[in-house]
Order: structure tokens, then sequence, then C-alpha cells
């Protein structure tokens, strides 16, 4: 590794020629890489509702649906705001009153359920089909330029309209992330060292591999919203250990080879290599186990991180160092005296009180189980939202207006016989909770042909080899009661028709429940997994891979439990990534000092001495290390209004500081009592004299005291 090290050294101005050379290709993939911000979007494709999606696109050339409330507006100009919004691009269809009849025909003569359907009060209600997908880019487009053309009593609810949103919202937000996460993460670095100056170019080497990372995700075809908006927060809040290894490691080599910076960063680099390969492997091996994923966001987030690590290493020994060397005399004017303490108490107050620390580790895991257990998640993407924008205010008038919460559709077999049809609808209208069911028959009913409904009305509800039927529910989106009311549906929908599907967004949330929760399950295992081999192999161990997994799953309970007892609701999302992401980030700490305590304890050092030694020598990394996630993480928790962001900053945020002090008080207890059995069940832990003890003389091998 010392001559990649003297090569960086001698390439250095090589090395930043290329990496802002490579910066122009880099940030021209990243402008051009898609993003999308439908959730929902990441459930598997073989799946009946998204296999439902499909063929309403393919079959009826209708991809998303929204539903526009519009108050206090004489019909007339409502059959107008119709016919201007049929105008925009990608707007398939309008359906309204006007749609089946003329303005002139008196309600009364339309079916009850229409009427119930599309009129309250002074309220009427119109379905806008669009022939792009539920959140592409022109479906996005086309529900702005309606936003334009509708006045202050005009309401455009959907999932189509939250994508727009959140799309808005998080494009407005996300420079202001990486703002908040350098600023923040400048003044940590700027006490804890002894140099203003370093930590810039500590920031200036993960941003050029931050955009590196983002403009590969090019060969993605897209990626989602939340990965893009996390990126750069959480490359930046893992890859910031290995910069400050290879500052401290600099630093060292510089004392001892007389101030030769040249020679001491080649060192520094060999160092670097060997260090933060082994803490990288484990954040690496964290997020590919959100690959295991069945809803393929984790895929996603996991791929994208995990690249982001591997470039930050690279970072780490090419361009960092070269930077430093450059600008070393510009950095040795900025020094100062450290403000952080060295904390030699605690290792001091852990070694008197280690009995006591781990009793009340063992009681604390019933709080932790409890809290733990109780904390609960929800789905509805809207709520992710702040309530003032216009696709939450929408939904919420829907529900208000039209007590309409869900709309399901269900996909049924065009052969289908009308009277099997209206029978199968009669009974899905006695169903709790639903409003209305309208199909093609029941617009005119069973008696009346087919053919005096408008062209433009069959053509959306009938294809070849499908007829559609919309069901207006007054229950929320995966709310208890909706999901227990699709799977009332769905039983009756298999009685007629075998072939039928029920999609919509309700069925789609209900699907997103039930597969997200054994991802839950699948994740938090395969990380453990991952993280439990990892550990084995790094200290050839039986004991310390349960011994350091056990500590960190403490942390994660810990963090994951809080909730339960504040009340607090956490996004899905949230609650899945969370605990894979804090495992493979902040098992580090644990791994630096037991590596330390390993070095002792081969070296002869007896169990207290080893355990303090290793202690005292690695708490200060370890909190600059936390300090330096929590401030990346935690100011972007507070700002952001995307609560699918806030959320998990804000938990990244607290399980870093938990983490780290539960390595910092708990770890050293946990060796304390644990010694005895490590040293017999780990490679190189043993001290060498009692080794030699253990191991008969050749001379002596099989020979009694009395020489027999």
């Amino acid at each position: 590794m010392i001559h990649f090290g003297k090569a960086v050294v001698k390439m250095r101005f090589v090395i930043i020629a290329v990496a802002i050379a490579l910066l122009i290709p880099a940030a021209i993939a990243y402008l051009n890489t898609r993003i999308n911000y439908d959730v929902l979007s990441y459930l598997p494709k073989e799946i009946e509702t998204m296999q439902g999606q499909q063929i309403l696109q393919d079959e009826f050339g209708t991809g998303a649906i929204s539903m526009v409330v519009v108050e206090g507006m004489e019909w007339k100009d409502v059959s107008k705001l119709r016919q201007e919004i049929e105008e925009v691009p990608h707007v398939k269809n309008v359906i309204w009153y006007d749609s089946f009849v003329p303005l002139s025909m008196p309600l009364e003569l339309l079916p009850d359920d229409v009427v119930d359907a599309f009129v309250n009060g002074d309220a009427t209600l119109m379905a806008v089909t669009y022939d792009t997908g539920t959140s592409e880019d022109e479906t996005m487009e086309a529900i702005l330029d309606i936003r334009k053309i509708a006045k202050d009593n005009v309401y455009l609810g959907g999932i189509s309209g939250i994508v727009t949103d959140t799309r808005d919202l998080a494009n407005a937000e996300e420079p202001i992330y990486v703002l908040i996460a350098v600023a923040l993460a400048v003044v940590i670095l700027s006490l804890a060292m002894d140099t203003f100056l370093a930590p810039i170019f500590f920031l200036l080497s993960i941003g050029i591999c931050i955009i590196y990372n983002l403009g590969t995700n090019l060969f993605f075809g897209e990626i989602s919203y939340i990965t893009k908006a996390l990126a750069a927060v959480l490359q930046l809040g893992v890859t910031m250990d290995y910069s400050i290894f290879l500052w401290h490691s600099f630093k060292e080599n510089e004392q001892t080879m007389g101030g030769d910076n040249k020679l001491a960063m080649a060192q520094a680099i060999a160092q670097t290599i060997q260090s933060v390969i082994g803490s990288s492997v484990t954040t690496i091996a964290g997020f590919i186990a959100l690959c295991f994923m069945s809803f393929t966001l984790g895929m996603d987030i996991g791929i994208v991180m995990a690249k982001g690590v591997l470039f930050g290493v690279i970072g780490c020994v090419t361009i960092l160092p070269s930077l430093i060397l450059i600008f070393d005399k510009a950095i040795e004017k900025t020094k100062h005296r450290p403000i952080f303490p060295k904390f030699e108490r605690i290792p001091a107050f852990v070694a008197k009180h280690h009995r006591l620390i781990i009793v009340i580790f063992a009681v604390m895991w019933i709080p932790a189980i409890w809290g733990y257990n109780r904390t609960s998640v929800y789905y509805q993407l809207d709520k992710t939202l702040p309530d003032y924008l216009p696709s939450v205010v929408a939904n919420a008038k829907l529900d208000e207006t039209f007590h309409m919460g869900a709309t399901h559709m269900l996909l049924l077999d065009s052969s289908l016989e009308s009277t099997q049809v209206e029978k199968m609808c009669d009974e899905m209208k006695q169903v709790d909770g639903v409003k209305s069911v309208i199909g093609l028959d029941s617009l005119l009913g069973s008696g009346v042909p087919r053919e005096l409904l408008p062209k433009k009305i069959t053509e959306a509800l009938i294809s070849k080899d499908w007829q559609l039927v919309l069901i207006n529910s007054e229950y929320m989106t995966a709310s208890d009661e909706v999901n227990h009311q699709v799977e009332v549906l769905d039983e009756i929908l298999d009685r007629y028709d075998q072939k039928g599907m029920l999609i919509g967004e309700a069925p789609c949330t209900k699907d997103l429940i039930r597969i997200t929760d054994h991802d839950f399950t699948v994740v938090n295992w395969v990380s453990i997994g991952f993280i439990f081999v990892i550990i084995f192999f790094v200290f050839g161990s039986a004991s310390l891979p349960f011994l350091l997994v056990l500590v960190i799953e403490f942390a994660i309970f810990i963090n994951l439990g809080i909730p339960g007892f504040t009340g607090t609701k956490l996004p899905f999302v949230a609650s899945i990534v969370i605990g894979t992401i804090q495992l493979g980030s902040t098992v580090d700490y644990a791994i630096l000092m037991t590596s330390r305590y390993q070095t002792e304890r081969a070296s002869g050092m007896g169990r207290d001495e080893s355990v303090r030694i290793a202690h005292t020598a690695s708490i200060q990394s370890i909190i600059f290390s936390a300090l330096s996630f929590f401030a990346a993480t935690f100011g972007v928790g507070l700002y952001s209004n995307i609560e699918m962001i806030s959320s998990l900053c804000i938990l990244m945020a607290r399980g870093a500081l938990i983490s780290m002090t539960t390595v910092i008080f708990v770890l050293p207890a946990v060796l304390y009592l644990f010694d005895p059995i490590i040293v017999r069940t780990s490679r190189g832990f043993l001290p060498k004299r009692e080794k030699e003890k253990k191991q008969p003389e050749m001379a002596g091998e099989g020979i009694c005291p009395d020489g027999r």
C-alpha cells in the first residue's frame, strides 16, 4: 500500500486536475437523471394491482386519474372549465354531468348513483383522466396547467397531485439540505480539530465524490426522490470518518518523520486504506441489505448509497491527500487549539462501574423492546406533506364535501354479462364504506342500450378485453377500514369474475403494507447476518459477532422505541431502512474500539489495562465520527417539510448519538465482563504467555511430574 501512497503523492496535481475534469460529465449526467416521485411505483411489477395499472394504460389509454371538486360555480361555467381542462396536453378525458346528457336535462332523470357521485349542494365533481402514468413528467406538467386554469374554488385531488407537490417541494428544499449539512459539519469539525481550513477540504473532497455518485445514477435510468434527497447528506455523514482517519494518521506520521509531509502522507494513505476498507465494508453491507427488499425502493437507496461509500473511500485516499498536500501551508496558518476535551474521565468511570452498567444495560432492554413494539407507522403519502399544499387541501376537500376517501377501479372481463355486472355492483354497494359503484350499465340503467352513451364514455369504460367500474369509498387510503373493505370487495369480485382485478391507490397501498411488513423482517435479518459474518472474519471470533451486534441492536431498539413512548407515528420507509442504516453506519464505532482492545490483549496486556487503553484511544474518534454524522443529518431533519425525509434524518441523527453513547459506555463494560470468553473463542486475543502455558513443551508432552 505504501507504493500506492507514494504514487498519489507524486501525482497529486494530476489527480486534482482529473477530479475537476470528471466533474463536468458527472454534473451533466446528474442533471439528466430522471427522478421518480411516486413511491407506489416501486411495488413489485408482478403483483395484481401493478399488473392492473398497466392494463389500464395499455387497454384504456388511461395512466392516471384525478378528481376535481368545483364549488359555487354555475353549471355553464363548470362545463366551460371542463372543456378548457380537456384541452390541456395529455388530458385524455374529463368526465362530468354533461359528459352523459345535455345540461338542460334535469338531474332527476339520471340514476341516483351518478347524481350522488357528481353533485352535492353547490359542489360538483369532475374526473380527469390522463394518457400518461401517475408519476410521469407529462402528467405532472398537465396538473400544473390545470391548476393555472382553475380558480380558487377548484380543487384537484388524487395521487398524481401528491406526486407533483412532492416534486416541487423536494426540488425547492434539496439545495438547502446540502447547505445545512455542510454548515453544521464545518462547525463540528472546526471545533473538534486543530485547524479551521482542513474541514473545508474534507467537505470539498466529499462533495466531489457526491457529484460522481449522483452522476453515475444516470446508468439506472431514474432514482427515487428520497434517494436523491438523502444521498448527499447520508454520503457526507457516513464517509466523513475516512477523512478524519486520514488526517489523524497524516499528523501522527508527520511528527515521526521529521516534518516530511510527503512521506508522512504516503504512509498515512497506506494506513488509511487498511482501516477504511474494514470500516467501509460494514457500511456497504448495511446498504446492500436494503437490496433484498421486494419493495424496490430499498434497492434504489441501497445501491446508490453503497456506490457513494465506495466513491468516498476512493476520494479519501486520492483527492483528499492531494488537496491537503497542495494547500498544506494554508492549512498550517489556520491551526488552533482543539476545543473538544479528551474525555479521559469516562474510561475511568466505566472501569469502576462496569458491573452496574451491565445491569442497567440488561434492564433497559425491557423498555427498549416495549417501545419498539409499540412504535407505529403510517402509509398515507399525503401525510408526509405539509397541510397547505394544493393536493393535500384538495384531498381534504374531497373527503369533506363528497365523503370520498379513496377511489377503487374494477377491471372486469368485457364479455361478462350486463346482468351479472349489475348484480355484482349491487352487492358491492352494500359493503361498509362504499359510497357509489359506477359502471357502464349503471350510468343509464341495465335496460338502456350502451349505444346511447356518448362515445368518449364508452371508450373510457370498455375496451376489447376489459370493462372498467369505478368504486368510490368513504374510507381513507391506508386505513384499517379501507383495507378490510378491499378484502371484502375482492371476495365479491372473485365470485363473479375470476379474471377481474381491483386496482387503485388503496389496493396498491394495502399491497405496500403487506410487502413492507415482510421486507422489514428480511432486511433486519439480512443486515445482521452480513455484519455478523464481517465481524467473524475480521476478528476470527465466535463470540464477538454476537456481542458487538447486540450492543448496536440495543441502540437501534432504543432509537426506534422512542416514538413508541412519545406516540409519534413514523412514515413506513423510515421504519424499514433506519435499522439497517444505523447498524451498518455505526457498528464501526464498536469495531474500532474492539480492534484496539485486540491489539493490547495480544501484546500481553491484562484485561483491565487492555480495555482501558482501547477505550481511551478510541473515544475521541467515536465522538467526532458520531457528531459528524449527527451534524450532517439533524439540521436537515429539522428543516425539511417532507416528513419522509425529515423522519429519516432525525432518526439517523438520533441513532448516531445513541450508538455513540452505547459504544462508549456499554461496550467497554461488555468487554470487561466477557473477556474470558472472548480470548478463548477468538483469534489473536490470547496473550502470548498464556498461549505458551496452554501449549505443553515438546520435552514434557505426555510425561507426568514424577518423570514417569
